[in-house]
């Protein structure tokens, strides 16, 4: 007797002690509670095992079982207080049914006295606890005659099983939690970071241009005017729209002015309006820009090349936020927000007198630098693909770049930045015969460039003024040429001289006065190799 009931204990104890490994293995509760009861049921001879928990629609619903079929764990579910689980989960107390048979409260929905002949069935059913929530109920069904062993002992064995499952069940609801929360923030800091560096029309995935988005974003809410600085082509007014879009003139009129187009006079006329009869042609009165800017943003492009007269009376608008017409007397009040943009160095011309210091500080109030494209070559083949599918787009094409035509694009020197690298698609794009666009389709390839020849026509001209006004400093976009050891290729067992000029004729001479060649062996693209020679006014022979 002492031997049986020693041997029941150990069996009890590598029990306990299987399921309790099984339950730690894994975060799938489902899946280890359902190993647990298969242990349980094989170690200890009971019929059948079961675990059902709570869900979030209140009811009951099984969570593992051993010993039932697929039609039996599908009619695995209770409400709270329904049936002997039921009550045992509101009660949070235990129950023993020594025979179900006889136990008016007994559901049998999952068919636990289906086929049996004349055998009395037992249920043992102990609450699952959190803490002191009560969160599901684990039961065993066992043949009451058969089964050697106590209720008493059932009761215990089930108390450690149902701690342990509790605990089981603690871990992976607070790791769902944080999990949940972790996810929550992730897509909460996405959305927040697709809006603050992302702007409509934009392309721009570069650390510079991320910045300015960043900068943008922090500047469009405000009312403050905005200085819009960078070289000709950067997209100073697509950044000025993003500003508008981003504030609460949204809703408002968005009106720009290219400064540069129009004379004193007609930019006067432009800006302020002017009545009927103030000068020849003035047959009704108009409103001027800023009018038409009421409650929106204007936008005055080029503001570096206004004339010092009407840069006073610009000042007094943005002072005062008030100006007359031409040919008017009446004070016109306006509620406009300000972006200014200029290519223009306007430190200098404060400098030089040319532009006003007290109008400068007025525009200049928040200034953002637009990087020119050759600083931000990783937005260049972004850029690229969205122009080419704009061109298909238009005209019903299927056009591809190649890997070596997208490598001379991200090369080049593009001193017109995104205006140039658009037209450059545009055309060679337009005069693509096939649907791929190689490195041998661009201009460039042939020394047909177009910037090269615009470049060429300035030299031309510069070096007309030279014979008649004498020297005059050309002024190119050439970045300066390293000073870097030749090409693993080329070696020639001497060093390469100091001076650009000198590198320059060094590595022409040593590649036969090939410019690919010898812009291969100072590491620059050919393009940067003609616009070089051109700088330095070296010519090339031919042989």
């Amino acid at each position: 007797m002492n031997s049986t009931l020693h041997l029941r204990a150990q069996t009890q104890l590598a029990t306990i002690y299987e399921i309790s490994k099984i339950l730690t293995s894994s975060l799938d509760v489902a899946k280890t509670c359902r190993e647990a009861l298969n242990v349980l049921a094989n170690n200890m001879g009971y019929r059948r095992c079961m675990i059902v928990a709570d869900n979030d629609d209140g009811e009951l619903h099984l969570l593992a079982a051993a010993g039932l079929s697929p039609e039996e764990y599908g009619a695995g579910h209770y409400q709270p207080g329904e049936g002997v689980i039921g009550k045992v989960f509101s009660s949070a107390m235990p129950a023993v049914v020594q025979d179900l048979a006889c136990e008016p409260v007994f559901l049998n929905r999952t068919g636990a006295l289906d086929h049996v002949e004349g055998e009395r069935i037992a249920l043992v059913g102990m609450p699952i606890r959190i803490a002191q929530e009560v969160v599901g109920v684990i039961t065993i069904d066992r043949f009451t005659e058969r089964h050697p062993g106590s209720f008493n002992e059932d009761v215990r064995l089930l108390t450690m099983v149902a701690s342990l499952v509790g605990q089981a069940l603690a871990l992976q609801r607070t790791v769902l939690a944080e999990r949940t929360q972790l996810l929550n923030e992730t897509r909460r800091l996405r959305h927040e970071l697709k809006g603050r560096f992302k702007l409509d029309n934009v392309i721009g995935v570069s650390k510079r241009m991320q910045e300015v988005f960043a900068e943008v974003h922090q500047a469009g809410p405000s009312r403050s005017t905005v200085l819009l600085r960078g070289e000709s082509g950067t997209g100073k007014e697509v950044i000025a729209r993003a500003l508008h879009t981003l504030s609460p003139r949204k809703d408002g009129p968005f009106i720009k002015v290219n400064c540069a187009a129009l004379s004193e006079s007609l930019l006067e006329s432009e800006l302020f309006g002017h009545e009927k009869g103030s000068f020849t042609g003035a047959v009704g009165e108009r409103k001027g820009r800023f009018e038409m800017a009421d409650k929106g943003t204007l936008f005055l492009d080029e503001i570096g090349d206004i004339s010092p007269a009407f840069q006073a009376k610009l000042l007094r608008v943005l002072q005062e936020r008030e100006f007359e017409r031409v040919g008017g007397t009446r004070s016109i009040k306006v509620d406009v927000r300000l972006v200014c943009a200029t290519n223009r160095n306007l430190e200098k011309m404060v400098a030089a007198g040319e532009f006003r210091s007290d109008l400068y500080y007025r525009i200049n109030v928040v200034s953002l630098f637009l990087p020119p494209l050759r600083e931000r070559r990783e937005d260049i083949p972004p850029l690229i693909a969205y122009f080419i599918e704009r061109f298909n787009k238009e005209n019903a094409r299927d056009l591809r770049v190649t890997p070596e035509a997208l490598k001379v694009l991200t090369n080049c020197y593009w001193p017109g930045n995104v205006r140039e690298l658009e037209n450059c698609i545009e055309r060679t794009a337009t005069m693509s015969r096939g649907d791929m666009i190689s490195e041998v389709h661009f201009p460039c390839h042939t020394n047909r460039c177009l910037t090269q020849s615009l470049h060429h026509a300035d030299k031309d001209d510069a070096v007309a003024a030279v014979s008649r006004q004498g020297p005059v400093e050309i002024s190119l976009p050439i970045p300066e040429i390293p000073h870097r050891p030749p090409a693993p290729e080329r070696q020639f067992g001497e060093t390469m001289p100091e001076g650009e000029r000198e590198r320059l004729i060094w590595a022409m001479e040593h590649s036969g006065w090939v410019q690919a060649k010898a812009a291969r062996l100072l590491n620059i693209t050919p393009r940067q190799m003609g616009y070089a020679l051109q700088k330095f006014d070296i010519e090339v022979r031919r042989f």
